[in-house]
């Protein structure tokens, strides 16, 4: 197969957008609120763990098929996507964790860090592979 890591890694983003899509659903029918939050935190918070894993993972994958078809360093990429996925799944559960006012869950720190060291890594491995190799 072609891009095995980036296919990997676009095949758990799948499995997780699709388990946070299903949960944003379940509560939506339980609460009966076919549009918007309802005001409650479980679904603000099932809503919020599905898009914030949608918006990031688009270039996530792009970047790591650009640099996987460029013979980027193969040990590299499955660490980094291996660091996002867990970013992103750790991202979810802190989503979902209670907290100190204007605080966030240590899981959730550690999601967004994981995910902003991700694209920092990332795109500074393109922009080397474009002007430095």
């Amino acid at each position: 197969m072609e891009l095995p890591i980036t296919a990997t890694t676009a095949a758990v983003i799948a499995i997780l957008l699709l388990a946070t899509a299903v949960e944003t659903v379940s509560k939506r029918l339980k609460l009966k609120a076919a549009f918007g939050d309802a005001g409650d935190r479980g679904l603000i918070a099932a809503a919020r763990s599905h898009g914030n894993l949608a918006e990031h993972a688009p270039i996530v994958l792009i970047m790591l098929a650009l640099l996987e078809i460029g013979d980027a360093n193969s040990t590299a990429l499955i660490g980094v996507s291996g660091a996002f996925a867990v970013g992103r799944v750790a991202h979810i559960i802190g989503l979902h964790q209670e907290s100190e006012p204007g605080k966030a869950p240590l899981a959730r720190q550690i999601g967004v860090i994981l995910t902003w060291l991700t694209l920092i890594i990332l795109a500074g491995m393109l922009l080397a592979e474009v002007y430095v190799a």
